[in-house]
């Protein structure tokens, strides 16, 4: 009988590609989508489109992290061997500007889904995305697990919530739980408001002629870039392990956002200075300088590792951008020719 699991956020980038995943190894995936006015679903659509019909092994659920009557009736009726807690108000600037909500959804939602398991009594192994913005400002290079948390926005203050609170399960209640502690992991798939995205496809429309400036906050902040596609094994060995356990996935490497850009405009043959303007309003009240993780302990516990370098996913990107540009653009012309 085929694995059954649960995903919060799989219309997200990395609930995509976890969904693509699981349904890989043969998994019945059951996700859970905010009602929306609009479609919200196409990250999922390649899954529909699958001539193996996965998609008939993909069942979508109306629900929210801030209903906690709704995840316990779903968790029950579901009954799933296996949670990946992904749902979030995930961008870090957003989370000034919307604080309350960001408590509500990032931390407070994870409560809701661990009492949930807890209330109906599922043997579920459950997965926490915990994040590198936790450790805000570092007190150690590089972070590990036992690195102090030092959050420096009202997201990181969320999710250490999430991430303790979990821990606090697992030894209270004897629950699976294990938490991921994903740095920035980045992808074709990336919401468009991140700045790797922002400036992959600036890049594309910069390069089509369809834009002409791209506006940035700090290009001084260094990140940990990986690609999302490989994180989300991580989450799935994770749960795969005898005992449950904390993890930080990373690459080891540390990139600041101007050297994002110089990648990426590199990549269509232009400088980036010749478009790129600082603007403040993308500037944070607080900033994180410095974000670089050590991932020996996954490395050696979960036999995993990173793949794909810097240079090569700034490359993926751009490269999907520009097609993404091209069909469109493509698309315009044979409607004015049919017109």
């Amino acid at each position: 009988m085929a694995k059954k699991a649960l995903i919060t956020g799989i219309t997200g980038q990395d609930g995509s590609y976890l969904a693509e995943l699981l349904l890989g190894k043969g998994y019945e995936v059951h996700g859970i989508i905010r009602r929306a006015s609009t479609f919200n679903t196409g990250r999922l659509e390649e899954i529909y489109q699958d001539p193996h019909q996965s998609g008939k092994r993909l069942f979508l659920h109306y629900g929210d992290l801030s209903d906690g009557s709704a995840m316990s009736r779903l968790v029950g009726k579901i009954a799933p061997d296996e949670i990946y807690n992904l749902a979030a108000q995930s961008h870090v600037r957003v989370s000034f500007d919307a604080a309350e909500y960001t408590a509500d959804i990032t931390a407070t939602g994870t409560v809701r889904l661990l009492e949930a398991i807890r209330e109906t009594g599922v043997k579920a192994r459950f997965y926490q995305a915990s994040s590198s913005e936790m450790f805000g400002l570092v007190q150690e290079v590089p972070q590990r697990e036992n690195t102090p948390f030092y959050p420096r926005s009202p997201y990181g203050c969320a999710k250490v919530f999430s991430h303790w609170i979990t821990v606090n399960y697992r030894e209270s209640y004897g629950m699976h739980a294990s938490s991921g502690i994903l740095f920035n992991h980045e992808s074709p798939r990336r919401g468009e408001t991140f700045v790797t995205r922002k400036i992959t496809r600036a890049v594309a429309n910069i390069k089509t002629g369809l834009q002409k400036k791209l506006y940035l906050g700090n290009l001084d902040a260094k990140r940990d870039w990986g690609y999302a596609k490989e994180y989300v094994e991580a989450m799935w060995l994770m749960l795969q392990q005898p005992e449950p356990d904390d993890y930080v996935i990373a690459t080891n490497e540390t990139h600041s956002v101007r050297e994002f850009l110089e990648h990426a405009f590199t990549c269509v043959g232009l400088k980036w200075e010749d478009y790129v303007d600082f603007d403040e309003r993308y500037t944070r009240p607080a900033e994180v300088d410095l974000l670089i993780g050590d991932y020996s302990k996954a490395k050696q516990k979960l036999g995993w590792e990173p793949k794909t370098k810097f240079t090569e996913l700034v490359k993926l990107m751009v490269e999907a951008d520009l097609k993404k540009v091209s069909d469109k653009l493509a698309g315009k012309v044979k409607v004015m020719e049919q017109e």
